[in-house]
């Protein structure tokens, strides 16, 4: 018995062709008129263009159901997986196993299965970390996202400061140096360029560091990249200090008056930025009236009433200076 094989030639493939284009062109012609048809996504129907027959309907519509009005807004809503981000050591990349010991339908596991579960977020760990270098990122940027937290600073300074480790570590400045030094400093560097930053003595307080060690890592690791930082300017304190005393808008505007006194009057030249912001505040509140006493102040800035005495009979006479005659 012999079986018929049927063989195809290039005439069988040219006459495919002509018919798939065929049917391409029927569903592109209007079958009443022969006009052109388009897509109407908003009804989920094909209509003629010409005529307005409808063609097609209750077409499924495989786009988004959500809208952006912009490309941030987008990207925001897109639905690929998460955001990479710098202050994961993989960039956030790679997948965890989750620490609840039930199965998908939210039932627990067995003894065994948790034992074996166990075993493999070990081993997913391990293999996370390949080398020294990726371990040393890891404790890092877990360093970095403890002292962001405990001092309350927003999620770009957390990237900065990721970034700038990062950059420290691949220009090989870490030996001779602690990795909780590098990313101190680099969290302290990354807060005074967002204009958010926070005093040394705030930094050392979380940090696991001395403030010695700081400084001195601090000084090395901005000179060795070339980063731009600016000197701290006392008014970003006082929204943060005006806050935590509970303290009026009128206060704060005040506050900041006298400080643009001061700045005229060149009396910021060598003074402390935490010092001066702190003194402001606290003349500020004398003259609008408010409860608020040099402890206080003091307490909040993290430094001493003498400071706080000093350097606000300089703001009031630089505000009498600088006052028209």
């Amino acid at each position: 018995m012999t079986d018929n094989i049927r063989t195809y030639t290039r005439e069988d493939e040219t006459t495919t062709e002509e018919e798939t284009q065929a049917e391409q062109g029927e569903k592109e012609q209007c079958p009443e008129c022969g006009g052109r048809v388009i897509s109407d996504t908003e009804h989920a129907e094909t209509v003629c263009q010409d005529c307005g027959l409808v063609v097609e309907e209750d077409e499924i519509d495989r786009g988004p159901e959500w809208r952006a009005f912009d490309a941030a807004e987008k990207d925001e809503k897109s639905r690929v997986g998460a955001p990479t981000t710098n202050m994961m050591h993989d960039q956030g990349l790679s997948t965890n196993i989750g620490w609840q010991d039930k199965d998908a339908y939210g039932r627990s596991l067995s003894s065994r299965q948790r034992q074996k579960m166990q075993r493999l977020r070990t081993w997913n760990e391990r293999f996370r970390t390949r080398d020294s270098k990726e371990r040393n990122l890891k404790q890092a940027l877990g360093e970095i996202d403890r002292m962001a937290s405990a001092l309350g600073l927003p999620e770009n300074v957390r990237e900065t400061a990721s970034v700038i480790y990062r950059r420290a570590l691949e220009e090989d400045l870490l030996p001779g140096r602690s990795i909780e030094g590098v990313a101190t400093a680099a969290l302290y560097a990354a807060a005074r360029q967002a204009g958010t930053p926070r005093s040394l003595d705030e930094i050392s307080a979380v940090s696991r560091v001395d403030k010695m060690e700081l400084t001195r890592t601090y000084r090395y690791v901005i000179r060795e990249l070339g980063l731009e930082v600016q000197p701290a300017d006392p008014e970003h304190y006082v929204p943060r200090f005006v806050s935590d005393l509970d303290l009026s808008d009128e206060t704060e505007r005040m506050a900041r008056d006298l400080l643009e006194s001061a700045r005229q009057e060149g009396v910021h030249s060598g003074k402390s930025p935490v010092g001066l912001a702190a003194a402001a505040v606290y003349a500020a509140a004398l003259l609008t009236n408010e409860k608020v006493t040099q402890n206080d102040v003091s307490e909040v800035a993290s430094i001493s009433e003498v400071t706080i005495r000093n350097r606000y009979k300089e703001l009031l006479e630089a505000s009498d200076s600088a006052a028209p005659a």
